[in-house]
C-alpha cells in the first residue's frame, strides 16, 4: 500500500468514526434507552473487547503465537473471576508477562 493510499484510508476512517459519533450524539434519547438497545450495546462491547484480546494475545501474523501474553491473560481472567479490582488485574497480568519474559519466554 502506498503512503497516499494509507493516508486516504486513515482520513476516511476518521471521518466515518466522527460521523458515527455525531449520529449517536444527536439520536433521540428514547432510542438508546430501550432495554433491547442497551442489551445489544453491552453484548457488542463485550464481543469487540474479547476479539481484541484474542487478536492481541495469540495472533502472530500467519500462525498462532503462544508467548508470555497467553499466561498473563489467564492470570487476568482468574483475577477477574475472583472479583479483583481492575487495577489489581492489570498489575497481575503485567507482572506475569514481565516475569515470564525475564525468564526468557516470549
Amino acid at each position: 500500500m502506498s503512503d497516499a493510499a494509507l493516508w486516504v484510508t486513515v482520513v476516511v476512517a476518521s471521518l466515518v468514526s466522527l460521523a458515527i459519533k455525531l449520529v449517536g450524539q444527536y439520536a433521540p434519547e428514547h432510542w438508546a434507552s430501550s432495554p433491547r438497545v442497551v442489551r445489544t450495546a453491552t453484548l457488542v462491547t463485550a464481543a469487540l473487547l474479547a476479539a481484541l484480546v484474542v487478536v492481541q494475545t495469540v495472533d502472530g501474523g500467519r500462525s498462532i503465537s503462544v508467548d508470555a501474553r497467553l499466561p498473563a491473560l489467564a492470570v487476568a481472567a482468574l483475577a477477574l473471576a475472583l472479583r479483583a479490582p481492575f487495577l489489581v488485574v492489570v498489575v497481575l497480568a503485567a507482572a506475569t508477562a514481565a516475569g515470564l519474559r525475564a525468564l526468557g519466554w516470549g
